[in-house]
């Protein structure tokens, strides 16, 4: 079984970008999460020890999305999965949507972005 988190929304000031001014001055995005996790237990038990705190995954999204200037927004919501299933071992996949409502593109449009999802490799068996 596997059951969902849902974080959305998520408004962050970055650098990404492959033109000059968007990595000088920036821009914003959004950044939604879903995370597949196993909350069977945590829904019995009630304690935060048993589940993945909201708190600490956006702390860590953040701190994976801010820290570094990529070209490519593939490669900035990478690094927010890569991070996530790497603090958070009760997940067992992630969904990471990056938003770039203001991306540099001669054109009228509501929102331009990527969506990806990653997911712990099974041990292999040898």
């Amino acid at each position: 079984m596997t059951d969902t988190i849902f974080i959305t929304g998520i408004v962050i000031h970055a650098r990404h970008g492959v033109m000059e001014h968007e990595t000088e001055v920036g821009q914003r995005f959004v950044i939604d999460l879903e995370l597949y996790t196993d909350l069977s237990e945590s829904s019995r038990t009630d304690r935060l020890s048993d589940t993945v705190s909201y708190s600490n995954v956006v702390a860590t999204a953040t701190s994976a999305f801010k820290n570094t200037n990529y070209k490519l927004l593939e490669r900035a919501a990478g690094a927010v999965a890569d991070d996530i299933l790497t603090t958070f071992p009760r997940v067992r996949a992630v969904k990471v949507t990056v938003h770039k409502p203001h991306a540099p593109i001669a054109a009228i449009f509501d929102d331009v972005g990527v969506v990806l999802t990653r997911s712990r490799h099974p041990p292999s068996q040898s």
